[in-house]
């Protein structure tokens, strides 16, 4: 007897899946569709090519291992809000950068000798909606697949420095680490180098790792109602455009527990939310522009400025406790990065959903950014890190002893 899958509607690649158009949101949908039509033509006169439609020529054993390691990515132009909670498409087509101060390595073991999927993170058994998000994905995987075999999991996440934060983007790693092996294990490996599947993939345990699934300065297309099969993401610096930047993590813990699904529910109820996301095509065309002009501080300007518009919709929601999701640290970092600018130190902080901080600034100014922050006296860590590239697979032999992912020496 087959097992019936957690996820309640199994995707069909028979005819393409369309994803929800929330209520009062269809004008816009339209609206939105002609400005992914218009990003498309922009990517395509840089020489960017959009990734064709996966193909469907596959085959399986129903069966296999594969192992993967993804980075964590920060958001420039933020992604917040879900229009489809269950395919965990975006209201609006957002970029980010991959980061490599933190990353995950992620092990898949499909096998018809186990009962039900498993899940470890670190070592440690994981159930509840953690284990659920990551069925979400084996569940697709299967369904490409043809098979019903379930899978272990090992997952190891890695912040350097040691210190864990909210807002890393450690979920994104996650997502694209568990899509490259989940694909690979079941379709194979030159199946899992289609970048299009993966991020698509990817995206429905975390929306963010479509994009860190695809590395580098990535964007995310999305509006409500988009095909699942269009909703990736495509990597923008592809002659290393933004080399001299360089990005500095500051992790900072969340004092109020903050759970980013949450936050993505309430961010709708916001009144500035609309507004936010209808400036959005105009600032990832001008986005999109600064990174084939080289121009680093404009797109740095573009991440600090939308971190404010994040965290200003997060705290008008109609939540009777309005979502505060910065630290006191928070204005401290701020502060110093203002005054860096006014001694003519290009510097400007991020954050997403979370208080940990990115700065982003060129290199030469690294060591003199980091310092300022350490006279701070915060006692957090501070990360020195520049742009990392897409998920890769890892030979399995590397990375599994006794069933317990274990960090590479070369990471």
């Amino acid at each position: 007897m087959s097992k019936k899958p957690i996820i309640d509607h199994n995707p069909s690649f028979a005819q393409p899946v369309s994803t929800l158009v929330p209520s009062g949101y269809d004008e816009y949908s339209s609206n939105m569709k002609n400005v992914v039509k218009d990003i498309l033509s922009l990517l395509d006169r840089n020489n960017i090519s959009t990734p064709k439609p996966t193909s469907k020529s596959w085959q399986s054993s129903g069966s296999g291992s594969a192992a993967s390691k993804a980075y964590a990515m920060q958001g420039v132009l933020k992604y917040h809000g879900l229009a489809d909670s269950e395919w965990r498409t975006a209201f609006m087509p957002s970029i980010s950068v991959n980061n490599d101060a933190a990353y995950t390595i992620t092990h898949v073991d499909f096998s018809k000798t186990i009962e039900d999927d498993n899940l470890h993170i670190n070592g440690k058994p994981i159930y509840g909606n953690k284990l659920k998000r990551v069925v979400k994905i084996l569940d697709f995987v299967r369904q490409l697949a043809g098979s019903n075999n379930r899978a272990t999991v090992h997952s190891k996440n890695v912040v350097k420095g040691g210190s864990n934060g909210k807002g890393l983007g450690t979920s994104a790693a996650a997502g694209a680490a568990l899509a490259k092996a989940a694909i690979a294990a079941l379709l194979g490996t030159e199946t899992s180098n289609d970048l299009r599947l993966v991020s698509s993939t990817a995206r429905l345990l975390s929306g963010s790792a479509c994009r860190s699934a695809v590395g580098g300065v990535a964007l995310w297309l999305s509006y409500p109602g988009i095909n699942h099969d269009d909703c990736f993401a495509i990597r923008l610096d592809t002659e290393n455009q933004l080399d001299d930047l360089c990005l500095i993590t500051v992790p900072i813990e969340s004092s109020i527990g903050l759970v980013t699904d949450q936050a993505h529910k309430t961010a709708v109820h916001s009144p500035f939310f609309k507004n936010w996301i209808e400036t959005r095509s105009q600032d990832t065309i001008q986005c999109i522009d600064a990174i084939y002009q080289q121009d680093w501080k404009l797109v740095a300007q573009l991440a600090e400025k939308d971190s404010m518009c994040l965290h200003g919709v997060s705290m008008t929601t109609n939540s009777p406790e309005p979502l505060i999701a910065w630290e006191p640290q928070n204005i401290l970092l701020f502060q110093m990065c203002h005054q860096l600018r006014k001694k003519n130190i290009p510097v400007y902080f991020s954050t997403d959903t979370g208080p940990s901080t990115v700065f982003l600034t060129h290199s030469d100014y690294q060591d003199e950014v980091m310092h300022n922050i350490s006279l701070l006296n915060l006692g957090l860590d501070i990360i020195p890190g520049q742009i990392a590239g897409p998920a890769k697979l890892l030979p399995s032999s590397d990375v599994l002893t006794d069933l317990d992912i274990v960090e590479q020496s070369s990471a």
